[in-house]
């Protein structure tokens, strides 16, 4: 009988929150959901971190995936967007490990790459190339849901593989593979 499960794909965000999720039956991957997290409206930055985590359980809740990809943050020039993009990833991070579930980080470049096979892709040739995949009838205008998606499906590819990006099953996981982060 082949193996099923359930993969929460999430490119985290303070003003967007992409998401999508997809079901792998043995070899066979098939598309379930996107959609994304406009949070652009809400000031309070406390505020869109509680709404992250609260959207993250919810789909936890609703889905039951058994395995979460995220879009790790890229390194990038503006330290304060770094911040955002790192309390985003690590508010996702944390619905996930409340719950049990493991979680798995990818960078953007992988991410590309495992989709079309060149880590410099546009988003927009992620996203055709993830509607050739998995059968989406039509492409959403705003491409942060097939980011969230295309970490999902990157973390397909990249299932069973020896090296497959940081992962943490829970709590004591995450602080032990990051204690020399923490110590000083």
């Amino acid at each position: 009988m082949a193996t099923e499960k359930i993969i929460l794909g999430i490119d985290p965000g303070t003003a967007i929150m992409g998401f999508g999720i997809i079901k792998v039956v043995g070899n066979s991957m098939s598309f379930i959901q996107m959609n994304e997290l406009d949070m652009r409206r809400l000031k309070d930055p406390y505020t869109k971190l509680r709404r992250i985590f609260e959207r993250t359980i919810e789909l936890i809740d609703t889905y039951h995936p058994d395995e979460i990809a995220l879009e790790a943050p890229f390194f990038g020039k503006n330290v304060q967007s770094m911040l955002k993009l790192g309390r985003a990833q690590g508010v996702a991070m944390a619905a996930g490990l409340s719950r049990d579930i493991p979680v798995f980080e990818y960078a953007p470049l992988k991410i590309k790459q495992a989709i079309t096979g060149k880590g410099s892709a546009s988003k927009e040739q992620v996203a055709k190339m993830l509607q050739s995949l998995l059968g989406i009838k039509e492409l959403p205008k705003n491409l942060d849901m097939t980011d969230g998606l295309a970490a999902a499906v990157c973390h397909f590819y990249n299932s069973g593989r020896i090296e497959v990006g940081k992962s943490y099953t829970g709590w004591v996981a995450f602080v032990k593979q990051n204690e020399k982060r923490v110590k000083k």
